[in-house]
């Protein structure tokens, strides 16, 4: 990540992204069945962040993500949960993987470890160089909104896997398992498969 923005990610391809998911619910109607929303993200806040960071999920290096809490609040959205699914953008809005949230944990920045740093898969894959960078980002996206980010601030850290397309879906991504989110030191465990009746939504971004 860098201090400055740049050329913004262009418009969601909102038929591709409809036709992704109905691919993904023929290969895994159960996990479908049980998970029938989705939404359509990119990350970063610029075109070329998107890019960026996708190819290294793409890459295999990046399984986990995080987000202010203050993002989804701003942008009216619920934060995720275990077992939903968003279709991650590149830089021009093309639909490119289905990814499934497999871990979430709110806490502040300094809560965040050197495992969480290496599932990132961003820079060196150090701790250090994620809070320098992810600093440097929420610094510049809180300001966008009016606000001072500190590192009070709550924060989503998300684990997920790949589960659309074929070439790039992790091991065993459909099967229905069982996850955990956690607030300070109250975890509540959620069933993947548990029904939730979700909504298409469109989401800027995820922070990285």
């Amino acid at each position: 990540m860098t201090g400055e923005p740049q050329k913004q990610v262009g418009p969601v391809d909102l038929v591709a992204a409809e036709k992704m998911w109905a691919a993904y619910g023929q290969a895994a109607p159960d996990v479908v069945a049980t998970c029938p929303g989705y939404t359509v993200e990119h990350f970063g806040d610029s075109m070329r962040l998107a890019d960026e960071l996708l190819s290294i999920v793409l890459s295999g290096r990046k399984r986990a993500t995080a987000e202010l809490v203050g993002e989804f609040t701003a942008r009216g959205d619920q934060l995720p949960r275990i077992g939903s699914h968003w279709i991650a953008c590149d830089g021009a809005g093309k639909p490119r993987i289905v990814i499934r949230s497999t871990d979430l944990r709110i806490g502040q920045f300094a809560s965040a470890d050197a495992a969480f740093a290496a599932d990132e898969g961003e820079d060196d894959g150090s701790l250090k160089s994620w809070q320098r960078e992810h600093r440097r980002y929420w610094i510049r996206t809180s300001s966008a909104r009016g606000r001072t980010w500190t590192e009070n601030d709550e924060i989503v850290f998300e684990r997920f896997s790949v589960v659309w397309p074929p070439e790039h879906a992790d091991v065993d991504t459909t099967a229905a398992d069982t996850g955990r989110i956690a607030t300070g030191s109250t975890a509540v465990l959620f069933s993947a498969g548990a029904p939730e009746e979700l909504s298409l939504a469109i989401k800027l971004r995820r922070s990285g």
